[in-house]
């Protein structure tokens, strides 16, 4: 297999079709190689536009949904950023170019592991791999300029928004399958998030993500 055809033509038929034109973005997904974060099983559909699974009930996002998150969040260099759902590594990694530091929280010790070792191997050193449940956040580095969810939400938590600065960014897919829809919600001021619907999607649901009676909104 061609890899680097395979990676030209992820950008070139799947991502810059979806409206994903950033130079920056479309840069960086050349460069930061998907390969090296997909279980060996999976490795030839590393670029296939599909969820690739990791285990324990773990995926990593489609590559388009991966490159439309970044360029909604449009990351700066001094930014602190928290990704809930580390998975792979991959998208830590992706954050960890255009960010200062990225804290990233897995459920799954071995998941957690597996995405700190490949991280530390490619010599990415401002990404920290917390094992823990991420839907509540992490408030001891709080506030955050950016919050990655990479998983889906039924809503998105209260305690999570709060974490966020004033002019902070959220990304996350919420809603429950097949009816569910990637959002970019900014907080605009102390009390006051704005909510903007990017696409219609699916993604698999965060571990331990609590029952839709208990999100406040």
């Amino acid at each position: 297999m061609n890899l680097e055809q395979a990676r030209f033509n992820m950008i070139k038929q799947q991502i810059q079709p979806w409206n994903v034109l950033d130079a920056d973005v479309l840069a960086l997904l050349a460069v930061v190689r998907r390969e090296d974060f997909v279980p060996p099983a999976w490795r030839n559909l590393a670029f296939a536009d599909i969820e690739v699974p990791l285990g324990s009930g773990a995926a990593m996002l489609a590559p388009k949904i991966e490159a439309h998150a970044l360029q909604a969040l449009a990351l700066g260099k001094q930014e602190k950023v928290l990704e809930i759902g580390t998975g792979s590594g991959y998208m830590a990694a992706l954050l960890a170019a255009h960010a200062d530091h990225v804290w990233s929280v897995e459920i799954v010790p071995e998941l957690a592991a597996q995405a700190r070792a490949r991280l530390q191997r490619l010599g990415i050193t401002n990404v920290s791999v917390e094992i823990g449940d991420g839907v509540p956040g992490l408030p001891a580095h709080a506030p955050y300029d950016v919050i990655m969810v990479s998983g889906g939400l039924p809503l998105v938590p209260q305690e999570l928004l709060a974490q966020l600065k004033v002019g902070g960014r959220l990304f996350a897919i919420v809603g429950a399958a097949p009816a569910m829809t990637a959002q970019l919600i900014t907080r605009e001021a102390e009390g006051a998030f704005r909510t903007a619907g990017l696409f219609e999607t699916r993604a698999a649901p965060l571990k331990n993500a609590p029952a839709k009676s208990q999100f406040v909104f």
